[in-house]
């Protein structure tokens, strides 16, 4: 299936706890969005890769995107060097020819989120190779943002997701193996945290703030972003500055 963007995570949640708005909104907007788990998140300290399919279904669902599919490459070990893995993902790319892909941001304590952002970035780039040895035929993507994470760094740029707040919480609490108490407990994790969710909303808040509006999500370029009609650099918070 043709998709205007595709949103890749290192693990089955991520997506959600860094660029759900941006895909919700998108999708709200009539574009075809999907989601790409890169693994089935195995390696976490809770809930089982079948859980976590299930809570990833019902997070797609909450978003409003049009496909979700995991590449089932190794929970902790990911690696941008891997033929195989790169083979994976420029066939992905090439399957759904994106426009838009957003990947994580390298600057992250998460080893699968540094590989991630560096994996799929130079899947990117390889897909438009004609001779590069893949699924499918040759496509690179218009444009690529990475989607931070706990805000160590400053965002190029902040899409307003104020529309879709609830949403986007929605989607993040629909995998609740990883949030707070479970049925038979499980170890404790940031994402466990009481304070999890206040925080997630107060890092959305100052980005919102940001861009005078009530919430935000950052993110990060390569290169300057080109303004191909003027007329977007008119349109204030209010007006929305996505397709």
């Amino acid at each position: 299936m043709t998709l205007d963007a595709l949103f890749f995570g290192a693990h089955p949640d991520d997506v959600e706890l860094t660029s759900g708005g941006l895909a919700a909104r998108l999708a709200t907007h009539g574009h075809p969005v999907g989601i790409v788990d890169l693994t089935r998140g195995e390696a976490g300290s809770r809930g089982t890769p079948e859980a976590r399919a299930r809570e990833a279904v019902q997070a797609a669902k909450a978003l409003g995107v049009a496909e979700r599919h995991t590449l089932g490459l190794p929970d902790l070990g990911l690696d941008r060097h891997d033929p195989a893995q790169l083979k994976a993902v420029v066939a992905c790319l090439r399957e759904h020819r994106p426009r838009l892909v957003v990947a994580p941001d390298r600057h992250d304590a998460h080893p699968d989120h540094v590989e991630a952002s560096a994996l799929v970035a130079r899947a990117c780039y390889l897909s438009g190779l004609a001779r590069f040895a893949a699924a499918g035929e040759r496509h690179r993507p218009e444009r690529l943002l990475f989607a931070l994470y706990r805000g160590t760094q400053a965002p190029h740029l902040v899409v307003d997701v104020s529309g879709v707040w609830e949403r986007r919480v929605a989607a993040i609490d629909a995998h609740a193996s990883q949030l707070g108490a479970t049925p038979g407990g499980g170890a404790s994790t940031y994402l466990t945290d009481a304070g999890f969710r206040s925080e997630i909303e107060a890092r959305a808040r100052v980005l919102g703030a940001s861009i005078g509006v009530r919430y935000g999500e950052g993110y990060r370029t390569r290169g300057p972003l080109a303004v191909s009609d003027a007329r977007a650099l008119l349109s204030g918070p209010g007006a929305g500055g996505l397709p």
